[in-house]
Formats: structure tokens, sequence, C-alpha cells
């Protein structure tokens, strides 16, 4: 058992949002390693996020952000389990967050799953008509393709793009993974609506 620094304990905490308790093991684990310590919290918060998936989310909140002056709006609906959580400053923080996000780098749709197969294909189509002629072997064609989709899914999926709040910790996926190895609920982002005058 090592002595944790209690100034390291403070500044895990501070970074990650977790308790005195799993900070403490994971400074443990690490050996006092700040950096690895983050990650195990990371990986940790992940298996709590796999495991909360399949709970019912049915409480939550509508959050509204209106960039100045008034001529672009979201809304964005974030549902969790409890409306304890919801009530949250963690939670109502990242709400208002992704309804920034969104407005900066408006997505298409939530997720993968709420593109039609239709129009992934369409993109894989064109995608395949840019390279047929390139004399490349189909399989490299393939792997170009396949690397050009997940760009087209960072692009139109919000929950692909780069977390615009915080680039290190990785795509608003990842950021809604740490909230909820935070607050131990599932926690989905539903839908959202961007309205912007003249379009």
């Amino acid at each position: 058992m090592m002595d944790i620094n209690l100034d390291d304990l403070k500044q895990l905490r501070k970074a990650t949002g977790a308790g005195i308790v799993d900070c403490k093991k994971a400074l443990e684990e690490s050996g006092g390693d700040m950096q690895q310590a983050i990650t195990i919290l990371r990986e940790k918060g992940i298996k709590v996020a796999s495991k909360k998936a399949s709970r019912e989310a049915e409480e939550g909140l509508v959050t509204a952000y209106i960039h100045p002056p008034g001529k672009l709006g979201v809304l964005v609906e974030i549902n969790c389990e409890t409306d304890f959580v919801a009530r949250t400053d963690d939670f109502q923080a990242f709400a208002k967050k992704v309804a920034m996000h969104i407005a900066a780098y408006p997505p298409a749709v939530v997720s993968r799953d709420d593109l039609s197969s239709e129009a992934v294909q369409a993109e894989r189509n064109i995608l395949m008509a840019q390279l047929g002629d390139s004399g490349k072997p189909a399989q490299i064609i393939e792997k170009i393709i396949d690397g050009r989709m997940e760009k087209f899914f960072s692009e139109n999926c919000l929950l692909d793009q780069e977390w615009s709040d915080d680039p290190d910790v990785g795509t608003v996926r990842d950021a809604l993974t740490d909230l909820i190895g935070k607050l131990r609920e599932n926690i989905v982002i539903n839908r959202f609506a961007r309205f912007s005058i003249g379009s």
C-alpha cells in the first residue's frame, strides 16, 4: 500500500470528477502516475457505461443555447435514469456544452445508427467512383474508403465528432462515457434541433 500525496488526490479528483476512493485506488494502481491514473479512471468509466447502457433513461432535460446576437439556436434532449441526476450541476453543464457544440459544429444526426443505410451506401458509392480508376488494388481501395467513411461519420454524427469543449477527451461519445462513469447512470443524447436565421 503506497502513501498517496493529498495534492495528487485533489488534482486527480478535479481532473476527473471521480470519487475519493476511486481516485485513491487509481493512484495506487498507477504507482502515483497522474496520467496513468486518469487513464485507469476513464477505462473504469467505459466499463460503467457499458453496464449502464441497458437501463432505461426516461428522465433528463431539454437544454437550449442561443448564440449571440440571437440568429442561431439549439435545443438538445439528454436523458438519464433519475430526476436527481438531471438536476446535478455536472449533468446540466454537460447538456449546455453539448448544445454549444452542436451550434458550432452542426452534425446531421446523433449517432451512426440514425443514418439510413441508403445514405451510408450512397457515400460509399461516391467514394468508390472517385477511386475506381486509381489503379490501386481492390483491398487498398477498400481500406481508403473505410478511412474516408470514418471521416464522413465524424463530420455528420454528433457522437463521433471531436469534443469541442476539450479535444484531449476525444469524441463527444468519450465525454458522454466519462459523465456516465462519474454519475453512475445511463445517459443518452436523444435528439437535437438546430435553428438559424435564413436556413
